[in-house]
């Protein structure tokens, strides 16, 4: 199955939580902004460095950088039957970069998965994380706690809770996306490629719903 994704959602709805497990169940990459951000500057690719210029500031790394990132990953061998993105595009004008793109290969977006969850679900997940600092294991208190409470299972460290994870963190990532990101909805949407996930369920029942969605493509 060939099959070219988009999951959009906000902070903490599971999307990427569904692209890694439909990316093992569909053979294909998932391919998430965050790792290409890290993957650049690690390697201190051009690229990452006017990234890492913005980032260190704080601030949103901007479109034409992010847009090619996004065109070097899909320029690759292993997207040849097709991809998930997931973090990307976040807003319309990337999108329209990405549809110019593929189309020069004669190419398409299948469908893209819109994971909602409320506002108070995606507080409780986020606020429960717990991380490894030192393998970066993700801990959950209640969905997956680690065999001894606040201790990494692989390594024995103790485990900390990221300032991305805190509360107030969380309602401000909402804000940003609701005011940044909700416009992609309604492009997609336009397009009649839009499908809503419901995102407060389990993350087996919504892999079964999204598998059926793809099938009927």
């Amino acid at each position: 199955m060939k099959t070219r994704m988009i999951f959009v959602g906000p902070p903490g709805a599971g999307k990427g939580s569904q692209a890694k497990i439909l990316s093992e169940e569909l053979n294909i990459p998932h391919i998430s902004t965050g790792d290409m951000f890290r993957k650049h500057l690690k390697e201190q690719t051009p690229l990452g460095l006017m990234a890492k210029n913005y980032t260190d500031k704080g601030l949103l790394v901007p479109d034409d950088v992010t847009n090619e990132m996004v065109k070097d990953r899909l320029s690759q061998e292993d997207v040849k039957n097709g991809f998930i993105l997931d973090g990307y595009p976040r807003n319309p004008y990337q999108a329209n970069y990405l549809d110019e793109l593929l189309s020069k290969s004669h190419l398409k977006i299948d469908v893209v998965l819109n994971v909602t969850s409320s506002d108070e679900v995606i507080i409780k997940r986020i606020t429960g994380r717990r991380t490894c600092p030192v393998c970066g294991a993700i801990y959950h208190i209640d969905n997956f706690p680690p065999k001894q409470e606040g201790i990494c299972d692989n390594d024995g460290e103790k485990l900390i809770q990221r300032k991305d994870d805190l509360k107030e963190t969380i309602v401000k990532r909402l804000d940003v996306y609701n005011k940044e990101t909700f416009p992609l909805i309604h492009y997609y949407k336009e397009k009649g490629l839009l499908v809503d996930i419901d995102g407060n369920r389990d993350l087996k029942a919504i892999t079964m719903d999204v598998l059926k969605i793809l099938e009927q493509q």
